[in-house]
């Protein structure tokens, strides 16, 4: 399954886009200037995801990617 196919699925599952994401992780102090912060342990914010948005493993790890910045909103690096 490709990148850009998990953001499809994680949108069409939660109804968030990955901007939304991006502004949810935000309000939860998980970020700075947009990208996750350094000291933060992925563990917590998958939790996070598992927890309010339902989100397997995999789809959270998505997210953790595109919070990091490794791959855009468009799926590509």
């Amino acid at each position: 399954m490709s990148f850009q196919a998990y953001l499809d699925n994680i949108q069409t599952k939660t109804g968030k886009s990955p901007a939304d994401f991006k502004q949810l992780a935000a309000k939860q102090g998980y970020t700075v200037k947009g990208k996750l912060r350094a000291d933060l342990k992925v563990g917590e914010v998958v939790a996070w995801l598992k927890k309010d948005f339902g989100l397997g493993h995999g789809h959270a790890m998505a997210i953790v990617a595109l919070l990091k910045g490794y791959r855009g909103e468009s799926g590509k690096k």
